[in-house]
């Protein structure tokens, strides 16, 4: 596996498990998630084989948790 870096295209992590949101609507407007042990990967569901957001999973978790009771 290449160096897990921001930017990396999907295809460079074939060992990633990638899951859609289960708020995702049918337009296709969505994020995918894998973790990628210390860190998880986010990309965009319309293009999979693209670049590759990857954060610290604590930080990811930071996020959603301070984020979840804010949906509209």
């Amino acid at each position: 596996m290449p160096e897990v870096r921001n930017g990396v295209s999907a295809d460079d992590l074939p060992g990633a498990a990638w899951r859609k949101s289960s708020y995702s609507g049918a337009v296709g407007n969505c994020v995918e998630l894998s973790w990628l042990d210390e860190r998880a990967g986010v990309r965009n569901s319309r293009d999979p084989h693209g670049p590759v957001l990857v954060v610290p999973a604590t930080a990811l978790m930071s996020l959603v948790r301070n984020t979840g009771d804010r949906r509209a």
